[in-house]
């Protein structure tokens, strides 16, 4: 048994100790505030482990942050850039697509100022929500290609020029 007065003088050692340990708890998390986020549907698709390792440090200019969700990223503080991988793979749509860097975005402006940029002809489909009054939609999709490149295209956007529709009067051979 421990004599009274031994843990009389060890108590505050103790408490002292505790105290710090909660006071460094409190202060670090303070500072790794996570980007609150929610995985897509298919977020553990073993592709986007390698689009999400391979995602830049920065992104138009605006530094990574932690995320809480699987295959998501994020950048700029507050958040102005976030990416999802594993989002629905889009259907044909009539919506813009553009070609960045080899890679074929739908742009949907429905929301402007804040563009949903998604992945078409990839699966899983990869999408980046970007505030365009903090950031270029553009350039963040550069500085993001090189790691959507990771999930293999296999398909593109095509326009009504490339589209063969059958000409009046004609027919077809059987």
């Amino acid at each position: 048994m421990s004599h009274p007065l031994l843990l009389l003088r060890t108590a505050p050692r103790r408490f002292a100790a505790a105290a710090a340990v909660l006071a460094t708890s409190l202060l670090l998390a303070g500072c790794a505030t996570a980007v609150p986020l929610t995985p897509a549907a298919d977020a553990t698709n073993v592709a986007c482990a390698d689009v999400i390792v391979h995602l830049p440090s920065t992104v138009a200019d605006q530094e990574s942050r932690e995320t809480n969700a699987q295959s998501t990223g994020a950048w700029g503080d507050p958040a102005a850039v976030l990416l999802h991988c594993g989002v629905p793979v889009p259907a044909p749509t009539t919506l813009p697509c553009l070609n960045i860097n080899g890679i074929d975005w739908i742009e949907d402006d429905a929301a402007a100022p804040t563009y949903r940029y998604t992945t078409y002809g990839r699966d899983p489909a990869i999408e980046i929500v970007v505030d365009s009054e903090a950031v270029s939609g553009s350039t963040a999709l550069v500085d993001v290609a090189n790691a959507v490149a990771y999930v293999p295209a296999t398909g593109s956007c095509v326009g009504a020029e490339d589209v063969q529709l059958p000409t009046p009067g004609a027919t077809t051979a059987p």
